[in-house]
């Protein structure tokens, strides 16, 4: 099976530069990518909140470096390729205790480093081209039902991004109640369905229907709705706006901080990276955009030059996600144009607000947040229904549910290959039993249907 991936090495590092602005080109309507751009911002909202309020990440930079990003992967890809943080940097940034911005930096510079040699020796593609695709359907099952269920704390409990803790339930009513939230789902359900919105040619009406909301940037009006909702929650942060951007200085990092910041944030970070930030996301790209190649070394190599130049600068460590191409996708993403309009909302902010928009983002509804967590998480869980035999979903089930309850990508992987190796080598032992026979006429056992066997 894993030797029927296509090998990714001939796509080209970096597109010529006449194909550049082709990957602008909209592959739906307008309003349908601004939908998407908003698409991972679930993720991308509490994580930067967090870092923000507890370990004084300059927000300013960082909105600016990953606007740049995600104008520069727009381009480069040609789909809605996300920028996010790298988020088990994050958790343990704001642990105890926590971890000072420049041990921050060389966490996400070693991880970046890491990942941009795989991905320059050609190693990066061999390990894609030969991982078994339960395994990465695995991966990607446990990080959305993660989402998931982190969406629906979201939504029923007040949060404490800086704490990591979820409080007492929410109220129904209010300007962040559940009423908010599920109004907020049901009408995304409504403009948005299933994504599989094919009805019979015969009715017209529908098709017509289905257009019309199709054209309506569903996520876009719900994150819109939530800006306005900021400033009727707390009217004084007009008052607290500050206009321009914050200097952006070079950081010093001393051995110290190089020691912590690669035991303790890049070692856990690394092995996600490459199976949610590299593998995962191209094996997801190839199901959403089978006409458009993405290559496994530039996807790769993106996120540790990205990193090798902003990490330098206080940026906060990022890479690209499947999470966050799943949101962006469901939400109306297509192109590039998707992310470019995303980046380029993120650097009017950065260059306008600076820091102080903190300020609103500390105010907006988190049960807003968690609705379009919940949908990303969703579309991304729904990439393993292509497991057709029983073998491969049970090497997939184990897979995600021991990275869901060990919260390691990585322990998951190592017992999903280990399985998918043991079920292999059982069937390769069974073939070689040369005077084993089978009567095709002796009535099957309950053990026999329950085989894994395909």
């Amino acid at each position: 099976m894993a030797n029927d991936t296509p090998s990714t090495t001939t796509t080209p590092l970096l597109r010529p530069s006449r194909r550049w602005f082709s990957s602008l080109r909209l592959k739906t309507t307008l309003s349908a990518e601004l939908g998407g751009s908003v698409g991972d911002l679930g993720t991308y909202i509490p994580i930067v909140l967090a870092l923000t309020l507890v370990n004084h990440l300059d927000l300013s930079t960082t909105l600016i470096f990953t606007a740049l990003y995600n104008i520069s992967t727009g381009f480069l890809f040609g789909i809605p390729m996300p920028v996010q943080p790298m988020k088990s940097i994050a958790a343990v940034a704001i642990s105890d205790p926590l971890l000072p911005l420049p041990q921050i930096a060389a966490a996400g510079l070693s991880t970046a480093a890491t990942l941009f040699i795989l991905g320059a020796t050609g190693l990066m593609s061999l390990l894609y081209r030969f991982i078994p695709l339960p395994v990465v359907r695995g991966v990607q099952l446990s990080q959305g039902l993660a989402f998931a269920f982190s969406a629906i704390k979201y939504i029923r409990y007040n949060q404490d991004f800086s704490a990591r803790k979820s409080g007492p339930p929410r109220n129904w009513l209010g300007l962040d109640g559940i009423a908010l939230a599920l109004f907020s789902i049901l009408f995304l359900v409504l403009v948005t369905g299933s994504e599989n919105n094919s009805v019979n040619r015969s009715r017209r009406r529908v098709r017509r229907r289905l257009r019309i909301m199709s054209s309506i940037p569903a996520a876009l009006i719900v994150f819109i709705l939530g800006l306005v909702l900021c400033f009727i929650r707390d009217p004084s942060i007009v008052k607290d706006l500050r206009f321009g951007p914050s200097r952006i200085h070079l950081l010093r990092i001393t051995w110290e901080d190089w020691k912590i910041g690669f035991f303790r944030g890049a070692i856990p970070q690394i092995p996600l990276s490459i199976l949610n930030s590299v593998i995962a996301v191209c094996k997801l790209s190839a199901d959403l955009f089978p006409d458009r190649e993405v290559s496994v070394t530039s996807v790769s190599v993106s996120v540790g030059v990205m990193n090798l130049v902003g990490c330098w600068f206080g940026a906060m460590p990022v890479c690209h996600g499947a999470g966050g191409l799943a949101g962006q996708y469901r939400f109306g993403g297509r192109s590039g144009a998707s992310v470019v309009f995303l980046g380029l909302g993120k650097l009017l902010i950065g260059l306008v607000f600076g820091t102080s928009f903190v300020r609103i983002l500390g105010q907006f509804p988190i049960g807003i947040l968690g609705v379009l967590l919940l949908f990303a998480g969703i579309e991304l869980a729904m990439a393993s229904r292509d497991m057709n035999t029983k073998e491969e979903s049970f090497v997939m089930l184990v897979c995600a549910a021991v990275s869901m309850t060990g919260s390691s990508a990585a322990l998951g992987f190592g017992c999903g290959i280990l399985l998918y190796g043991l079920l292999k080598l059982r069937q390769m032992e069974c073939s070689c039993f040369g005077n084993f026979n089978f009567d095709p006429k002796r009535p099957v056992a309950v053990d026999d249907e329950t085989s894994l066997n395909p």
